[in-house]
């Protein structure tokens, strides 16, 4: 099956930056969109949508993140990255790569473990 290994994410201070990558076992970026999502634990609404880029490298951000962040992909490399900017608290959490919508495997939807970053003072 098809793995998702994210990575980069750890502690930073108010205003810093960080990079997040995150590597597939397959390469299924040459067919599907891939994006960022973030779950911040106790959160009802769960995991959000933060970044995402389609094959044709069209981009959308999630207005809290806009002019912040990036996200880039690098089919070659089986990979997608986060480019983080201007970091405030908020956006602590943890965060996990995945094709839109996310990949169903043996009828369960599949996720990674994820990278935590968390932006504090």
């Amino acid at each position: 099956q098809v793995q998702l290994v994210e990575s980069g994410g750890g502690w930073v201070q108010p205003g810093g930056s960080s990079r997040l990558s995150c590597v597939a076992s397959e390469d299924i970026f040459r067919s599907n969109t891939m994006a960022w999502y973030r779950q911040v634990p106790g959160e009802a609404k769960g995991r959000e949508v933060i970044a995402r880029v389609t094959t044709g490298q069209i981009k959308w951000y999630a207005e809290s993140v806009k002019g912040r962040f990036i996200i880039s992909r690098d089919a070659a490399r089986n990979s997608i990255y986060l480019q983080m900017n201007t970091l405030k608290t908020e956006d602590s959490g943890v965060y996990q790569c995945n094709t839109v919508p996310e990949m169903i495997i043996n009828s369960r939807p599949y996720w990674g473990q994820g990278t935590q970053v968390t932006v504090s003072s």
